[in-house]
Parts: C-alpha cells; structure tokens; sequence
C-alpha cells in the first residue's frame, strides 16, 4: 500500500532558471539567420520606408495593439489554442500573402499579425497556468511585447519588463501600451521595410512573421516562467529576474 507523502514539493529553483536561460538564449533561431539572409541587418530597414509611414508606425501601432488584445481575446471562446508549429505556420502564410503584394498589403497585415501574436502569448501563459481573460495576464501579455524584436541588437533592456508591475487599472493598460508601443513600432517597422522589398516581398513576410512568432513565444515562455516560478517557490520575481540576468550575462540597466 502506498503512503501519500504529506511534505510539501521540493521546487529545484536553479534547475528551472537553467531551462528559462535557455529559453531566453535561443529566442528567435534559425527564424533570425533566413531574416539575415533575405534583409540585411536591421539597421537601417525602417529608413527605406517612405516617411508617412514612419511618421504614423508609433500610433498605427499602440492603435494595433487595443485592437488586438480585444480581437485575441474575444477569439478565444471561438478558436482554441494551437501547437507551436502551426502558429508559426499560419503566421508565415500570413506573413507571404501580406507581403506578396508589397507595401500596401503588408500594411494591412499588420494588425492581424499582431493579434496572431498576442493569441500565441495568451496560450503561453496557459500553458504555464494563467488565465488569459484575468486583467493581469493581460497586462502581462502585452508587456511581452517590450522585448526587443529579434532583429534588434539591444543593451540588456528587454529583461526590463520582466520586473515592471504597476497597479492594474485602465489607466495602467494604456500605460503599458504606451510604453510598448514605440519598442514595437521597431519591431514592425523592420518587417514592413522587409515585406517591402520588391520580388521577395512574399519570402520576406513569410520569414520575418515566422521568426517573431517564434521569437514572442519563446519570450512568453521566459516570462510566463518566472511568474509561475515565483509563485511555486515563494520567491520575489524582482529576485529571481536578477538571477536570470546573471545566468544570461545581462547587466542590469538603471
């Protein structure tokens, strides 16, 4: 006869902070080397978009970003989750049919890629035992969107919204969205500069949304992870995201 074990679970905290590191380490993969190859560095990218569209990118994108978060989470009694390789699949399809027909269509894609993307987050944070409908998911779901984008080359700051909590309020989801919205804005405006280019538009698309939903699951994952380890270990997150920044060789950025 077997004995139930009344003591309470040994959580292995530096075990599943090696897995999160991981995770944070391989973001974006081979995703990034086809982009390299098809678009160049992303330096540079958004400048070969005509200056409307430059001007405009930062509000058409906090605008994207309410219009997405209410379109991924109303899809949701609708439209179950789905694997990793199938968003990434539909996502490149996407990506291929918006930029088959250059500017225009990619612009139009958009939106629809960025609610594709915070669907793909909100299941992430399923798996890792969250409701997506809850204020503060939500919050969070957006908040995934302040890491830089897998073209970027950035100084350590995308470990920053990690660690930033405010308190939950209306107010508090614009606020997020705004400071989202110009780190996105990049991140967007490198792909419409990408699906712009003439006869690899479509190869172009298909590329770039492969890679960021790729990247923006991967780090879902890290942040979803950290938030259900600090629960599961009693730990501050603020502890644990320092620990993380060690593991990964990031300095913390004041």
């Amino acid at each position: 006869m077997q004995i139930e074990s009344n003591l309470p679970r040994v959580i292995d905290v530096e075990a599943r902070l090696d897995q999160i590191a991981a995770r944070y380490k391989s973001a974006g993969g081979l995703g990034i080397n086809v982009l390299n190859v098809i678009g160049g560095s992303a330096e540079g990218l958004i400048d070969k978009l005509p200056s409307v569209v430059r001007q405009n990118l930062e509000s058409a994108t906090v605008k994207a970003l309410h219009q997405a978060m209410k379109a991924a989470t109303s899809s949701r009694s609708l439209v179950p989750d789905q694997k990793s390789w199938l968003n990434q699949a539909v996502s490149a399809a996407m990506g291929a049919a918006g930029g088959a027909g250059g500017l225009p269509t990619a612009m139009a894609e958009l939106p629809v890629t960025t609610t594709l993307l915070l669907r793909v987050i909100q299941g992430v944070a399923v798996e890792h035992g969250f409701d997506p409908l809850s204020e503060n998911v939500q919050f969070d779901c957006v908040q995934v969107f302040s890491a830089a984008g897998p073209l970027s080359d950035d100084d350590g700051a995308d470990l920053g919204f990690l660690s930033a909590r405010v308190a939950l309020s209306g107010r508090a989801m614009q606020a997020v969205i705004a400071k989202v919205a110009p780190r996105l804005a990049v991140v967007l405006g490198q792909k419409l500069a990408a699906q712009a280019v003439p006869v690899l538009g479509a190869v172009a698309g298909a590329a770039t949304n492969y890679a960021y939903t790729s990247y923006y699951q991967d780090m879902a994952h890290v942040h979803f992870g950290l938030r259900k380890l600090a629960i599961d270990a009693d730990i501050p997150q603020e502890k644990l995201v320092e620990r993380l920044r060690e593991k990964v060789g990031r300095k913390r950025v004041r």
